[in-house]
């Protein structure tokens, strides 16, 4: 699904990263990634939807509109880690009993994102960037200056990501994936890369 939300003016033609990294490197990058993890992650992809089928009813993919580059909406893949039943606030918390067994266990080490390589394959997503927020908390959260994070593709992991997640404020997150496209290069992107793992380990800021 795409289009634009009709609340949401466009990014700043400012922010917009140039150069021969962002508009081309990186994007091929992100193709040729995908893919191959795609390939090599397919049996565990397999495993992971049969648990969430047998730990509840209800498909194993969550889809849901996520508000990516440019303001365009697309629908975001993860693993279901909610009751398929579940209705509520669209921000989790500590302990949400809407959570399921495997849920919890798919959210602390990050498998429930997997299916997101499916989102930068088709040139949604990149493995590095701003985390795509649901539309109404772009309409109601994000100032002018904050939809800078809007002018590059949302992504896997992110500079907010690594400074800590979930424990961020919205207004803290969005500062960093602001920043991070200001400096949006090969060097910061190889930086997350690397911070990536240890928070992936730690289950630091994951709800």
């Amino acid at each position: 699904m795409s289009g634009a939300p009709g609340d949401l003016a466009p990014p700043p033609e400012a922010y917009r990263p140039r150069g021969l990294y962002a508009t081309a490197l990186k994007p091929s990058c992100d193709f040729v990634g995908a893919a191959l993890l795609l390939l090599a992650l397919a049996p565990l992809m397999a495993a992971v939807a049969v648990a969430v089928r047998l730990d509840s009813p209800g498909p194993a993919l969550f889809t849901q509109d996520r508000v990516g580059r440019g303001g365009r909406l697309f629908r975001i893949c993860k693993f279901r880690t909610m009751r398929s039943d579940a209705g509520g606030p669209v921000l989790t918390q500590v302990g949400d009993p809407r959570i399921t067994r495997i849920g919890r266990f798919l959210r602390r080490t990050s498998l429930d994102e997997l299916p997101q390589l499916f989102n930068i394959l088709r040139g949604e997503m990149s493995f590095i960037g701003p985390r795509p927020e649901v539309p109404s908390i772009v309409a109601s959260e994000y100032t002018p200056e904050m939809k800078g994070a809007l002018t590059v593709r949302p992504g896997l992991s992110g500079w907010a990501q690594v400074h800590g997640r979930d424990d961020l404020s919205i207004p803290t997150k969005l500062a960093y994936d602001v920043e991070y496209v200001r400096k949006l290069s090969p060097w910061l992107d190889l930086r997350i890369c690397l911070l990536t793992p240890g928070l992936l380990l730690s289950g630091r800021g994951i709800k």
